[in-house]
């Protein structure tokens, strides 16, 4: 199942708490306020006060504890969003803070569903794996939820991931190694190619600097003209490519049996096994 971010209301349903506010915590935060989340169900931890001075001005709350996030009623969604590397103690403190029906909605890499588990006994748990052009509200992120997870506590989930990008979900976790190959690592794979492409354009001619502004365009050009269309990848790859015209002599190279498709294959591949190994 798959979706863009809607313009409604978010229901957050009760007191959210979301520990950490890094970059993808506040691409997270600045799409749920956007889409209407009510900013007095938010509390945000963050050991550095300056980093949220901004969504505390906007009524938000803020702990520089996990342990003082705790209030009156217990949080309806329990955001992680810290580095796998401090998840045991974030997940430990946040175990005590978390009621029976509290959903806990991980962004952390590598960490599976098995892991906060042991965490959050009998808990609705839904891992996902985001990438970074939620920054921007162009996001992918992929879900995947525990048998305790309902269907309002899966739609609240993928309300809040779509808030930054478009949500797909999947019922095999093992599919999330692929997914963090692809998505997770995809936007640097992207901007390899606009390096790649400019430094091209450098050797064929061009000065460094109009090399890279054309890059950059056409990459993100050629980008959201593949998000609106409704044609296949390859049919818009047709449509640049005149039979005996200059396109068709680049993808002789990039096409060939030693091309790109092996090359982004193998290298697929490689990520998807590291992620394996990150999770065991």
């Amino acid at each position: 199942m798959t979706g863009k971010a809607g313009q409604s209301g978010l229901a957050l349903g009760g007191p959210l708490i979301l520990v950490g506010c890094g970059k993808m915590g506040v691409a997270l935060l600045e799409g749920w306020l956007a889409r209407g989340a009510d900013p007095a169900l938010v509390t945000i931890v963050e050991p550095i006060a300056e980093n949220v001075a901004g969504f505390t001005a906007r009524g938000l709350h803020h702990a520089t504890r996990i342990e003082d996030a705790k209030a009156k009623a217990a949080p309806a969604v329990i955001v992680l969003a810290v580095k796998p590397q401090q998840m045991d103690g974030v997940a430990t403190a946040c175990a005590a803070l978390a009621g029976p029906d509290t959903l806990v909605v991980s962004i952390a890499a590598g960490c599976t569903i098995g892991y906060f588990e042991r965490h959050f006994p009998h808990a609705a748990i839904v891992r996902t794996m985001p990438n970074t052009p939620a920054a921007v509200g162009r996001g992918m992120t992929v879900l995947c939820a525990n048998v305790q997870v309902g269907a309002a506590q899966r739609d609240l989930a993928g309300a809040l991931m779509s808030a930054v990008g478009e949500v797909a979900w999947v019922e095999d976790e093992a599919m999330l190694d692929a997914v963090t190959a692809v998505s997770g690592g995809g936007p640097a794979y992207v901007f390899l190619l606009i390096e790649c492409l400019a430094e091209a354009g450098v050797q064929a001619g061009l000065p460094a600097e109009l090399s890279m502004r054309i890059a950059r365009a056409t990459v993100a050009g050629a980008g959201e003209l593949g998000r609106l269309s409704d044609l296949p990848a390859g049919k818009l790859r047709e449509n640049v490519t005149s039979p005996k015209g200059t396109t068709l002599e680049a993808l002789k190279v990039l096409m060939a049996s030693d091309g790109l498709q092996p090359l982004m294959t193998r290298a697929i591949a490689e990520a998807t096994r590291r992620s394996r190994e990150l999770a065991s």
